[in-house]
C-alpha cells in the first residue's frame, strides 16, 4: 500500500490516494486502517489518516480519521496538506480549489512561488455559535463563560464549532494547568454529546495568543487548525483580541482572521515528511 506522510505544524497525517481508484469508498475499513497506520510503534505513525477521494460536488473530497479510528468532520492542518498534495500530484490544478469535507465544501487559496506551494489559506466558513449545533448542552448564542466541572474543579469555557466542536478555556499560566488530566476529562464530558476538542489559551497581546490543544480522538497534538480558528473567535467574543491574530502552537504559528463577512480565514503551511509502501497488511 503506497502512502505519503505529511505534516502541518507537526500535526502529522498518513495520506492514501484514492482519487483515481475505481473501488467504492465503502470497500475499505478506514477506521481500522487508521488505527493500524497511525500507531507510532507498529505502523507508520500519525495523528490521523487522510483519504484523497473524487467528489461529485467539488474538485476533490477529503475524509479524515483520527488515530483512534473516529472520523471528525474537518481538520484545518490536514486540509492544508491535502490542498498541497492534490496540486503537486497534478490531480487538481485549479486555484482557488474547492474541497468537500464532512463540514461542507471549503475554498482554498494556494500561495505558489516558482511552482512550489509555500502556504495555503483556507476559508473555514462561518463559526457556529448556537449551543444545539455545536453541540453543547447549554443555552443561548453564543455560549460564553459557561461553567464546567472536572474532578471537583470549575472552569469557564466558550464553545465554538468550526464544523467540529471546540471548548475554549482561557488560562493565565500553562504551568499551573494539569493538561494531561483536564484535557481528556473535558473531551469526554457529558456537556458535549459528540465529545469535544479542548483548547487552553493564553493571551499574549491583542494580536497574539498561545494555544495548547487536546484533540478529540487524538489527544495532545502539536497543532490544530480548527482549534486555532475557534480560539480566535472565542478570544474576540470575550473582548480579548482583535480580529486578526497570530496563534502560537507547539508546532509553529497560524495566522487567523475573522473577517467582516463573518468567515474565518486560516493561513499556514503544509509539508511533506516522506513516502513509502506499508507492508503491514
Amino acid at each position: 500500500m503506497e502512502f505519503t506522510k505529511m505534516q502541518g505544524l507537526g500535526n502529522d497525517f498518513v495520506f492514501l490516494d484514492r482519487i483515481s481508484s475505481s473501488a467504492e469508498d465503502s470497500a475499505e475499513d478506514y477506521p481500522q486502517l487508521a488505527r493500524k497506520l497511525c500507531h507510532r510503534q507498529f505502523g507508520i505513525g500519525g495523528d490521523g489518516l487522510i483519504v484523497v477521494l473524487p467528489s461529485k460536488v467539488a474538485d476533490a473530497r477529503m475524509r479524515i480519521f483520527n488515530s483512534d479510528g473516529s472520523e471528525p468532520e474537518m481538520c484545518g492542518n490536514g486540509i492544508r496538506c491535502f490542498a498541497r498534495y492534490i496540486y503537486d500530484q497534478g490531480l487538481i490544478i485549479s486555484d482557488p480549489m474547492l474541497v468537500e469535507t464532512g463540514a461542507g465544501i471549503l475554498k482554498l487559496k494556494l500561495f505558489i512561488k516558482e511552482g512550489q506551494v509555500q502556504g495555503v489559506q483556507v476559508d473555514m466558513g462561518e463559526p457556529i455559535l448556537r449551543a444545539d449545533l455545536i453541540p453543547v448542552l447549554g443555552e443561548g448564542e453564543p455560549v460564553i463563560g459557561q461553567s464546567i466541572e472536572v474532578s471537583g474543579e470549575k472552569y469557564l469555557f466558550t464553545a465554538v464549532s468550526m464544523g467540529n466542536p471546540h471548548c475554549i478555556i482561557f488560562v493565565e499560566d500553562f504551568s499551573s494547568l494539569d493538561f494531561e488530566r483536564v484535557g481528556p476529562a473535558i473531551e469526554k464530558h457529558s456537556l458535549f454529546p459528540r465529545k469535544t476538542n479542548v483548547e487552553f489559551i493564553q493571551i499574549n497581546s491583542p494580536r497574539e495568543i498561545t494555544m495548547k490543544v487536546w484533540e478529540r480522538g487524538a489527544g495532545p497534538t502539536l497543532a490544530c487548525g480548527t482549534g486555532a480558528c475557534a480560539s480566535v473567535v472565542a478570544s474576540i467574543l470575550n473582548n480579548r483580541t482583535e480580529r486578526i491574530v497570530t496563534v502560537q502552537l507547539p508546532g509553529g504559528d497560524l495566522f487567523i482572521e475573522w473577517g467582516l463577512d463573518n468567515h474565518v480565514y486560516m493561513t499556514g503551511p503544509g509539508n511533506y515528511v516522506f513516502k513509502g509502501n506499508w507492508l503491514g497488511l
